[in-house]
């Protein structure tokens, strides 16, 4: 898989109340509304300028904090294809890919990449590329590619069940 985009990055511990205000959680419940809502408090220009296929970087620690899906889901429904950071909180690495977001850590590729540039990742060579060279990850096992092929766990489990 080859995904290209704007890269919009931010720093350490970005948390899940960042990604997704927690005041929100109960009271908007429309993919349109959490999109609407996705790092108002960080970033207010995310969601009037995030473009389909963009890619969040963050640095370590991505997605600290609560179980909250929306903090994943908000970015899907923004067109976010991937979020690359130096490294993840479980709960959110397994969120994101529970819902079918591409999930990578590179801290090397994140100390390179300079927020708006355009960046490619490459998962069948696993390469990050930016401007300032080529970043190398950890291959993603086949059944990760899988559900982040499938959009989501529940997705790549009926595929593979063959259900409707």
């Amino acid at each position: 898989m080859l995904l290209a985009g704007r890269a919009w990055k931010y720093g350490d511990n970005v948390n899940t109340d960042i990604l997704f205000p927690g005041k929100y959680t109960y009271t908007v419940t429309e993919r349109s509304e959490i999109a609407r809502h996705a790092l108002e408090d960080l970033d207010p220009t995310f969601v009037t300028d995030v473009q389909q296929g963009d890619v969040v970087v963050g640095g370590r620690n991505f997605g600290c904090g609560s179980s909250r899906e929306q903090a994943v889901t908000c970015l899907l429904y923004n067109g976010v294809s991937a979020v690359v950071a130096a490294s993840f909180s479980r709960i959110f690495y397994r969120n994101a890919l529970n819902n079918g977001l591409l999930a990578i850590a590179c801290p090397q590729a994140v100390a390179a990449i300079v927020a708006g540039e355009s960046i490619a990742i490459d998962t069948e060579q696993q390469t990050i590329r930016c401007a300032a060279g080529e970043y190398p990850f950890p291959p993603l096992s086949a059944s990760v590619m899988g559900i982040v092929e499938a959009g989501g766990l529940v997705a790549y489990v009926k595929r593979k069940l063959a259900l409707p």
